[in-house]
């Protein structure tokens, strides 16, 4: 669970809850019209702009924002150099039992191609094309959450438009003034809160995510590299402590 992300709209909305109540009270700051035209709208641009494919995943990939599959890379290399140790004594055979039950499914991708005989080249060829296509999957679902925003406060002000128009046609009828006015004022607030609050912040920790992936994948490519060249475990763990920052860099020989 990321705390920050699920500390951050917790803290939002409670502040814009608490500010309303304190106001004139929230119910005040609910209308429907404005969330036909906001949310409806919206998703329905979102619809016409992705794949139905790309859109079935919106919940799911919402969730990955809030509870990323993370992966401990102190232990990932610790457990990249006992691969290498075990290969340069045994040979890179002695890895299949350990390479069946690997959870990481693309280093057990990657090391049973080395097992098997597979070309250096052909290796990194094929784990380089799942790095690529997987990062490119995962900049389309963060694009999603960033067009988000921006039709959100595009309808927001196409709302504002339909409620200026309602409250100029009535300006002889004062009842019918309020609620166009409030139609025009709140699809704006609505707008900037899904734009704000959800649509691009979502989008900037998923490209962050998808960074930190593409890099952990890099980092394994890089292992599985060496221990199939013969590396030494203790050159290994200086190849992978190398993308870390300084200060994260533990050596298990030190």
């Amino acid at each position: 669970m990321d705390l920050g992300t699920v500390i951050g709209i917790v803290l939002i909305m409670a502040l814009l809850l608490g500010a309303m109540t304190m106001g004139v009270g929230v119910g005040a700051y609910i209308d429907i019209p404005s969330v036909l035209i906001v949310v409806g709208g919206s998703i329905g641009a979102l619809m016409i702009s992705f794949k139905p494919a790309q859109m079935k995943k919106f919940t799911k990939v919402f969730m990955k924002a809030i509870k990323p599959g993370e992966e401990d890379i102190g232990e990932l290399i610790k457990k990249l150099v006992e691969f290498a140790t075990k290969a340069r004594k045994d040979g890179i055979l002695a890895l299949e039992s350990e390479v069946n039950n690997e959870e990481n499914e693309f280093l057990k991708k990657g090391l049973s191609m080395a097992i098997d005989g597979s070309e250096p080249d052909t290796i990194r060829d094929l784990l380089e094309i799942d790095m690529e296509q997987t990062s490119t999957r995962h900049k389309v679902y963060a694009s999603i959450f960033n067009q988000w925003a921006g039709l959100a406060g595009a309808m927001g002000m196409i709302g504002t438009l339909v409620g200026l128009v309602a409250m100029l046609l009535n300006m002889a009828d004062p009842s019918a003034i309020g609620p166009s006015m409030a139609v025009a004022l709140l699809t704006t607030m609505y707008g900037a809160m899904i734009g704000n609050i959800f649509g691009t912040p979502i989008s900037n920790i998923l490209s962050i995510r998808n960074d930190e992936e593409t890099m952990l994948k890099q980092m394994i490519l890089e292992g599985i590299m060496s221990i199939q060249s013969g590396d030494a475990p203790r050159v290994l763990e200086a190849k992978l402590l190398a993308y870390l920052a300084p200060a994260d860099r533990v050596s298990q020989f030190e």
